[in-house]
């Protein structure tokens, strides 16, 4: 410590327990700038009182959080930094399973090899259920569930209908006759034959989330603002994220996901079945484990109820049949201003 009472940079890194060339990157970045630089050596020196920030930064990198949104999360109070860690750790967990679920279903298909998960496929409830709510007066959204598929589409425009429909149809009819091929390329195909469809229809289009599944191992489709979530352990994961303009710039940290969910263009979409050339969905494989319930819904339902509520109504459900009616009711309750299309499959614990 000199005589000014601040630390050198040698012994901030010490306490901080950030190296000397983190502090250097950190003070360039403008996240952590030293207390005081030498005009002639251009030597750091920091105050005691920067050390609480200094250990924050060091936690929050342990955690894999990026360096610009560090940024942000040091600038706001405890409590809204706390939550914005809570935040992003909920989105490294939804990660994390993501990628463990696609590790696991990559073995058993590079290695062919036998489970007693095997069985699932025998072992699934389904059920969907699609409602106009209480402001439209059609309802333009389509829900399925069936042998080894659910899917929902969200249909906009004169026809939009007529798109959702078309989409839904390719689907199951490219999951029934799917061989050799696999189920992400029967998907991927059912999606791009069916924008040909919505391509005659003006001025319409689609979302579309899909999860098709065979034994234990399961691959989604997702273009637009529907969603997939997956109830593990008694914990909600959603399992896609909406192509939309808002989630554009939460995913930017120019927007919180609490004011994503308020936002006055929070329905404009970035990607959707519109017949444009190029359009693909995402597509991603995922494997089951005994007891996960899955839910595909509409934004007719994720746009006014909390992930929390939909999540303890997922929970408490017996059967998925009860579960899509009581998402359905939860929808209406807060307004029901859109259609509603949910579809749920439990696999057995």
């Amino acid at each position: 410590m000199d005589d000014d009472g601040l630390l050198t940079i040698g012994a901030f890194a010490r306490l901080s327990r950030l190296s000397p060339k983190a502090l250097r990157l950190y003070d360039e970045l403008e996240l952590l700038r030293p207390a005081r630089v030498d005009r002639w050596s251009g030597y750091r020196h920091y105050a005691p009182e920067q050390l609480p920030q200094a250990r924050l930064v060091s936690w929050l990198r342990q955690l894999g959080m990026p360096l610009a949104r560090i940024r942000e999360v040091v600038r706001l109070p405890p409590t809204a930094a706390a939550a914005e860690v809570m935040v992003f750790w909920a989105e490294q967990e939804r990660s994390h399973l993501h990628r463990r679920d696609l590790a696991d279903a990559l073995l058993d298909e590079l290695t062919g090899r036998e489970t007693a998960m095997s069985a699932h496929e025998s072992t699934v409830r389904w059920a969907a259920l699609s409602d106009t709510g209480l402001v439209r007066q059609a309802n333009q959204d389509t829900a399925y569930a069936g042998p080894g598929l659910l899917a929902v589409a969200d249909g906009y425009g004169p026809d939009g209908g007529a798109a959702g429909s078309a989409v839904v149809s390719a689907l199951r009819e490219a999951v029934a006759s799917a061989g050799d091929e696999g189920l992400p390329a029967a998907l991927a195909g059912a999606v791009a034959r069916a924008g040909a469809t919505v391509a005659e229809l003006p001025d319409s289009g689609t979302t579309v989330t899909a999860l098709a599944w065979r034994g234990a191992q399961l691959a989604l489709a997702h273009l637009g603002d529907s969603r997939a979530y997956l109830l593990r352990d008694g914990q909600l994961f959603r399992i896609t994220e909406d192509h939309s303009y808002v989630q554009s710039l939460v995913a930017e940290g120019r927007l919180t996901p609490e004011e994503a969910e308020v936002h006055p263009q929070r329905a404009l979409l970035l990607r959707a079945l519109d017949g444009s050339s190029g359009t693909r969905a995402e597509l991603s494989l995922r494997r089951s484990e005994p007891g996960d319930r899955y839910l595909l819904a509409s934004d007719g339902l994720a746009a006014v109820a909390a992930e929390e509520a939909i999540g303890r109504v997922l929970a408490a459900a017996s059967e998925p049949d009860g579960a899509v009616r009581e998402l359905v009711a939860l929808a209406r309750a807060e307004g029901g201003p859109d259609n509603i299309a949910v579809a749920a499959a439990f696999v057995a614990a």
